[in-house]
């Protein structure tokens, strides 16, 4: 969750799940963990949280599928009659 403040008319913004504007002539907005405008020079974060992604794979997972990763494909060739 964040929450933005737009410098040029002082409305503050929290994210949610709908889409946010200020109404402004600069148009800020705030889409879940994405804020956009037309000059981001006049917006200002006032919080911010970031989530740490977690990974379901294991140590040894990723060890696994990095060494999957590099193996080369061998031809095979075949005897024809």
């Amino acid at each position: 969750m964040i929450t933005v403040r737009c410098k040029q008319c002082g409305t503050e913004l929290t994210s949610s799940g709908k889409v946010q504007f200020c109404g402004c002539p600069n148009q800020m907005r705030v889409v879940d963990d994405k804020v956009g405008a037309i000059d981001l020079n006049k917006v200002v974060m006032v919080k911010s949280v970031q989530q740490k992604k977690t990974s379901k794979l294991s140590a040894e997972d990723l060890a696994y599928q990095e060494a999957r990763r590099q193996r080369k494909v061998r031809r095979l060739d075949f005897e024809e009659r």
